[in-house]
């Protein structure tokens, strides 16, 4: 018992407020109401009617009012119970006069439509045609092509989400609300679009609703209580426009909101704030109208003091905004600016050793127009994209990657970048600051208009567009990335293959301490009695240029211990240690499934290869020219068909020629990932894809 009132409190009264309301709405339609009652409905269904409409014209995207489509159900349910239960009211007691069913229906009767029941019925109508076919059919379609668009932009959209994850740019918590808000979108569409079909549904049930009540209150107050044809009509006819009225008002309101909230495009600001920035904020445009109005104001006939009035508002207006717009530009011009003038000439200094300055292992140089990306105090936004690569660079290759060293550099174009390693230039690129890169990656369904260009980082075609039409390039598959995200992505990029090089002899000596918490004597048992300091750098060196983490250290330092009494050579521990580190190689480039798609060296070539290394001979060295040519060839066109289709490009072979070919071929083909049939765990199975070197 005492659990189950814990349970009881525990829960939030919320919990039972839908099964209630929908008990409610039921009860409406089959137990009779009081007069007094209706009245209190009918008020609370326009106030909430009132309500929606001001919440769909504060919210910045349509995700702010999720529960609309909701919303939208249930006040269509709650007009059509009001319906049923005034209808019963209009029907048993309209034979007493227009107040029978309530003030609010005798109002909406005698005040809004004059007491005339012929203009209601025409006012009537026209309120039902408006919301049926222009409103309530206007925001259905727009819930259906926004849902298909939706649907169609989720894939690349969930590939901006990855992209900017694998970058470091966000972490797994961000990418999992930034997926479920993916989701939600879609969600939100579809549901609206079915839920537009419930208020199109209600117009139509408001109209047959009208005629039964005219034709049903006829026939009950002239055969049953014996009212003349005149006053039949005028009570029954009267309290059937009165109760379509009060009901189709509310419909109108909640279509309107319907509307406003499906057809906003989103941004930071609510409806009220786009409306006023888009429309009076561009006095020449305001100028412009105001002389044609004015100019309609002069010709005879018209009536000049509306449109004259009208005309000279709006060129004050237009007035008004351009002082503001001046003022603001000669505020901007008048700011203070840094201090370019000379300073007087000083005595030159002598030469110290304080001007020899250390060479940056990793710098990024960027134009004027990037410098808002890179200083802090106008956001940085690239400052903490960048400390978010260096984060997961950390915990997924397993060393700490050097400070990146950024400054502005004058000499380059105003969008351009450049990053360095060791003072040599790695790579180039330009990033447009005011607009977004979208991404071809390789399924799109149309083409879009700007400035073509290739990503950077990858090569992959793409198209440099403004930020409104972010939304339009992902309904299309294209993934669409801001002027920062491309340069932390080429940066990461760079930074990832080139790993080995970044881990100098300070770095392995700092990884020793850090993992010497926990396995001091390990430790002391390789370093420096089994292997110097400089041999297990350049087991590591060679790990990582061939795309190996090096998380696993006490692996890696048990391979070297227990190898040590036979060789000395890093290219010989680099192998044993692969074999060791084999089932986390296959995992990193094969997560899913048991199976291992690669290609092969053909039998004839491998054998020829393979005497070749038992003569002491370099692989790449010892094959005819055009052979080497034709190997490397097949090879990078093989490698291209697996990444076509989404595959790794793997290419599995003997052991012995493992080390050899994968130098040889890194020129060639930088991505291809080299494996040995020693370093394939036993449970994975092998599915060849291309026989390398075979003979056509």
């Amino acid at each position: 018992m005492n659990q189950w009132q814990q349970t009881m409190s525990k829960m939030d009264g919320r919990a039972v407020a839908a099964p209630l309301i929908i008990v409610l709405l039921l009860a409406m339609m089959i137990l009779p109401l009081p007069a007094i009652l209706l009245d209190v409905l009918f008020t609370f269904n326009i106030a909430l009617s009132i309500l929606v409409l001001m919440i769909g014209l504060q919210t910045t995207k349509p995700l702010d009012f999720i529960a609309f489509p909701t919303v939208l159900l249930m006040t269509t349910m709650l007009r059509l119970s009001l319906n049923v239960a005034s209808t019963r009211v209009v029907l048993t007691e309209g034979h007493t006069g227009p107040a029978a069913a309530g003030k609010v229906i005798e109002a909406f009767g005698h005040f809004l439509i004059g007491g005339n029941y012929a203009v209601g019925i025409v006012v009537f109508v026209i309120l039902t045609i408006i919301n049926f076919t222009v409103i309530t059919k206007g925001a259905g379609r727009i819930a259906e092509v926004g849902a298909r668009f939706t649907l169609d932009a989720m894939p690349g959209k969930q590939m901006a989400i990855d992209a900017d994850l694998n970058a470091g740019l966000i972490g797994e918590d961000e990418a999992r609300s930034r997926r479920k808000e993916v989701g939600q979108e879609s969600e939100f569409y579809g549901a609206m679009d079915g839920a537009s079909k419930y208020v199109r549904g209600d117009a139509i049930a408001g109209i047959l609703v009208i005629v039964i009540n005219i034709v049903g209150g006829l026939i009950v107050g002239m055969m049953q209580h014996g009212l003349s044809f005149d006053d039949a009509v005028k009570n029954y006819t009267l309290l059937a426009i009165g109760d379509g009225l009060v009901a189709q008002i509310p419909s109108l309101i909640i279509s309107t909101a319907a509307g406003v909230v499906v057809s906003r495009v989103a941004n930071h600001e609510d409806i009220g704030g786009q409306l006023i920035s888009q429309l009076f904020e561009n006095p020449k445009v305001m100028n412009f109208t105001a002389a044609i109005v004015g100019g309609i104001g002069l010709i005879p006939g018209m009536p000049h003091l509306a449109f004259i009035a009208l005309g000279g508002l709006l060129a004050a207006l237009a007035y008004s905004v351009q002082q503001k717009q001046d003022k603001a530009k000669q505020q901007a011009a008048t700011a203070p600016a840094p201090d370019d003038t000379l300073a007087p000439a000083v005595e030159a200094e002598e030469a110290t050793w304080d001007d020899v300055l250390p060479v940056d292992t990793i710098g990024l140089e960027v134009g004027y127009r990037l410098i808002p990306l890179v200083d802090k105090a106008q956001g940085g936004e690239l400052l903490k994209r960048i400390k978010g690569i260096r984060k997961k660079f950390a915990q997924e290759i397993g060393f700490l990657a050097p400070t990146v060293h950024i400054r502005d550099n004058l000499t380059l174009k105003p969008n351009a970048y450049r990053i360095t390693m060791k003072g040599v230039e790695m790579a180039m690129g330009e990033s447009n600051f005011s607009q977004m890169l979208a991404i071809d990656p390789g399924a799109v369904s149309g083409e879009l208009e700007g400035a073509k260009t290739t990503d950077p980082a990858f090569g992959l075609p793409a198209v440099w567009i403004d930020a409104e039409r972010k939304e339009y390039a992902q309904s299309l598959g294209y993934t669409v990335v801001d002027a920062g995200t491309v340069i932390a992505t080429h940066l990461n990029h760079i930074i990832s293959l080139n790993a080995g090089e970044l881990l100098g002899r300070q770095d392995v000596q700092q990884l020793l301490d850090h993992l010497g918490k926990d396995v001091s004597k390990l430790i002391e048992e390789v370093v420096p009695k089994m292997f110097s300091l400089s041999t297990l750098q350049k087991v590591l060196q060679n790990l990582l240029n061939e795309g190996v983490h090096i998380r696993d250290m006490r692996s890696i330092l048990e391979t070297l211990a227990d190898h040590a009494q036979y060789t000395q050579d890093a290219n010989d521990l680099t192998s044993v240690v692969r074999v060791k580190l084999g089932r986390a190689i296959v995992q990193d480039l094969f997560p899913e499934g048991n199976e291992i798609t690669a290609m092969t060296l053909d039998g004839q070539l491998e054998r020829l290869l393979l005497q070749a290394m038992q003569n002491g001979q370099q692989a790449g060295s010892v094959i005819e020219p055009s052979i080497a040519e034709k190997l490397s060839q097949q090879t990078e066109y093989a490698a291209k068909q697996q990444e076509q289709m989404g595959l790794t490009p793997v290419l599995l072979v003997a052991a012995p020629l493992r080390n050899a070919l994968s130098k040889f071929l890194r020129r060639s083909v930088p991505h291809l990932r080299v494996l040995s049939h020693d370093e394939v765990p036993d449970n994975k199975s092998i599915r060849v894809t291309n026989l390398i070197g075979a003979q056509s």
